[in-house]
């Protein structure tokens, strides 16, 4: 009697797994709420450098901003957060064209003789795009130009 109940375990143990596998695998495709893969996810935007220790960190997804900014030597820190509205998205994400990001360069970092260093860093579904002081890059660099000008437009005047 045994020998069957250790059979019918054999046969059921691999049948439960590769059902919790593919409800598993379902569930996640279910959950993607877009199946756009060049859907901006998030955008980050920095400049951090100089001898003082200055910087300005902003983090936006699409329902919120945050921001940080201070002066480390002076140990200055401020922080703003604010709730976005879907037009305020769609106008930064408008800004971006994600098909030509890939030719976007980034140059040399300046933070190690002072200087600073502006950084963005865009997120899609697809592919996480990242860089270094980029407007060195004339060509390509006029729409992280017009996004960054956007981002600090929504910066409260006192964060500036």
């Amino acid at each position: 009697m045994s020998a069957i109940k250790k059979s019918g375990l054999k046969t059921l143990i691999p049948i439960l797994l590769l059902l919790i596998f593919f409800s598993c695998d379902s569930k996640k495709e279910e959950n993607s709420p877009s199946g756009n893969s060049n859907e901006i996810i998030s955008i980050d935007y920095s400049d951090i450098g100089g001898e003082a220790g200055n910087y300005t960190i902003v983090k936006i997804t699409k329902d919120s901003a945050r921001l940080e900014t201070g002066v480390t030597q002076k140990k200055i820190h401020k922080e703003w957060k604010s709730a976005i509205t879907p037009k305020t998205w769609q106008n930064l994400t408008s800004a971006i064209d994600v098909n030509t990001l890939d030719k976007i360069r980034s140059s040399p970092s300046k933070q190690p003789v002072d200087g600073f260093d502006e950084t963005f860093q865009i997120r899609t579904r697809k592919k996480y795009h990242a860089y270094v002081n980029a407007y060195a890059d004339t060509i390509h660099y006029r729409q992280l130009e017009k996004l960054k000008a956007q981002i600090q437009n929504m910066i409260p005047q006192e964060y500036k």
